[in-house]
């Protein structure tokens, strides 16, 4: 049975460094738990909840996709979000384009290599 919950986790080969674009991009808040076996960072987005953990093998090498669940995020600007992302550390995978009708949708890597996505919603995108 389903109840709409949302549980996402992030890999890093530096943790303290994922926290902090993580916190400086998006404001989340992380906390760190006690007494497990990996170092593992609770986050709280405002609404989905989630996890950062120290990356437990090698990732891919650049060019060869992800070996993982990419999340898109909304944000309320596009444009000011990818600044943000870019004055972090973050990097352009794919450029902004519009899904006609309903939203501007970009990629991007964080500071760890892995690959989110960022959209605003505007039903007059690319119509």
């Amino acid at each position: 049975m389903s109840h709409g919950y949302i549980f996402f986790e992030i890999q890093a080969d530096n943790v303290q460094r994922a926290v902090k674009f993580y916190q400086n991009v998006f404001d989340w808040k992380f906390n760190k738990q006690p007494n497990l076996p990996i170092e593992y960072w609770d986050i709280e987005t405002g609404q989905a909840r989630g996890g950062l953990l120290q990356r437990p093998v090698k990732s891919p090498p650049p060019g060869h996709g992800t070996n993982a669940f990419v999340c898109s995020l909304e944000v309320d600007n596009f444009d000011a979000a990818a600044a943000k992302i870019m004055t972090n550390g973050g990097q352009v995978a794919l450029e902004k384009f519009p899904v006609p009708g309903r939203c501007w949708q970009g990629y991007f890597l964080d500071t760890e290599g892995n690959t989110f996505g960022i959209f605003q919603v505007d039903d007059k995108a690319g119509v």
